[in-house]
């Protein structure tokens, strides 16, 4: 069976492998297609690209939204949307200056916290401009944790509230934005405190109606920590809804240890390249709308 992956992360954003070492590692998996989709980034679509294009892998480029609904953070993967297209253009602008503003206040914030940081410290771990992500991978860089979620939750986070920084873009904006782009939206992890974690089940279908309505394609049928009964409701919201159905092993490489790309945790995951096709199909009628 020839099997996908739709939501990767390089050094680019949170990851730990290059966006070519990504497609290596995809096309050494025996993966079909791939899609890259760092958080609010798409500086390495071009690398990633390029590398495909030397290998048997159908490459997708994409991007892991922020965004804030009813003041909860959700993660909305996007896939085949135009990054020329006007809409984009505006909405990336925005998400960038947010992950890129008052970057020194952050690393003084975080110095307060014990941790020898300064600018030129994360300078060397920027790529193209000094973001959230580049003081990350600094911090990873320290090996004072194992994973790097731990580093978002005790440095980067709180200081960023302090200083009012965490507003996110909105669903609505997001969602509008990358369907005006020729795009297609998918909502991720929805178990995870990234999504609807505290909700009840009646909640969380409640949201993913709501998301629906103001313009989410799609949510994730696939993911490697989805428990029996989280993969059961994803199916069950996907059919109810007609929603569109993606997956992905959200990989980092190291930077999430027991996560392969294509194969997820020990092997538990294979995403059908039928979910590919109803990507495609969706991204062919929305670029007829166009």
């Amino acid at each position: 069976m020839k099997i996908i992956d739709l939501h990767t992360h390089s050094t680019v954003s949170d990851g730990s492998c290059t966006p070519a070492e990504i497609i290596r590692l995809a096309e050494a998996a025996g993966l079909s297609v791939v899609a890259l989709t760092d958080h609010d980034n798409i500086a390495g679509c071009a690398e990633a690209a390029s590398a495909a294009g030397k290998s048997n892998i159908v490459f997708l480029p994409g991007m892991e939204m922020t965004v804030d609904y009813d003041g909860w953070r959700l993660h909305i993967v996007a896939l085949g949307f135009d990054p020329q297209h006007p809409a984009f253009r505006a909405l990336y602008k925005k998400i960038r200056e947010n992950k890129e503003s008052r970057m020194q206040e952050i690393i003084t914030g975080i110095r307060a916290k014990g941790i020898p940081i300064s600018w030129e410290l994360v300078r060397q771990y920027s790529v193209g401009a000094m973001d959230w992500y580049a003081i990350m991978r600094y911090l990873v860089s320290l090996h004072i944790s194992a994973h790097a979620q731990p580093l978002w939750d005790r440095y980067i986070n709180p200081v960023v509230r302090d200083l009012g920084l965490s507003q996110e873009i909105t669903a609505a904006e997001g969602l509008h934005a990358i369907r005006a782009a020729g795009g297609v939206t998918s909502l991720a992890h929805f178990h995870k405190k990234i999504g609807l974690a505290d909700f009840s089940r009646r909640e969380q279908e409640t949201a993913i109606a709501d998301l629906h309505q103001l313009g989410m394609d799609g949510m994730e049928r696939w993911y490697p920590t989805y428990s029996t009964d989280d993969a059961a409701f994803a199916a069950f919201m996907i059919e109810k809804y007609h929603l569109l159905a993606t997956g992905g092993t959200d990989f980092h490489g190291a930077n999430r240890p027991g996560i392969d790309i294509g194969t997820g945790k020990d092997g538990n995951t294979a995403i059908p390249y039928r979910c590919y096709e109803a990507v495609q199909q969706y991204l062919f009628r929305r670029k007829k709308e166009l």
